[in-house]
């Protein structure tokens, strides 16, 4: 099993969920945050006064899937958030040794269907 997160623009998040549910993916777990790379942060205006925003509003997704669906899961995130500007976010790729589902204690891949 592999865990995938994915960093990406707020705007995208519909799209991206959407693409994950027609290619079987599940579940997922969504966490809004804030961070900066590359894109560094940006600058605001407030009452006539310029203030440096260091930290860019993102939303995380994290999904648990089976090995085989790794690389359709990839091409689904990376076709639905890429817009070829900085700061299109990050993919992470992990190994997950065990899942259990807590209720029935199913485990492995099974707990996570």
């Amino acid at each position: 099993m592999k865990k995938i997160e994915a960093i990406i623009k707020p705007y995208k998040i519909e799209e991206i969920k959407n693409s994950l549910v027609e290619i079987g993916v599940v579940g997922m777990t969504v966490t809004y945050v804030e961070g900066f790379g590359s894109q560094g942060g940006h600058k605001e205006i407030y009452r006539t006064s310029e203030i440096a925003v260091s930290f860019i509003p993102k939303i995380k997704i994290e999904v648990v899937i089976d090995d085989d669906k790794l690389d359709e899961t990839i091409d689904a995130i990376i076709k639905h958030a890429k817009t070829g500007t900085i700061g299109d976010g990050k993919i992470f790729v992990y190994n997950i040794e065990n899942a259990i589902r807590i209720r029935t204690m199913e485990e492995g891949s099974i707990a996570i269907q």
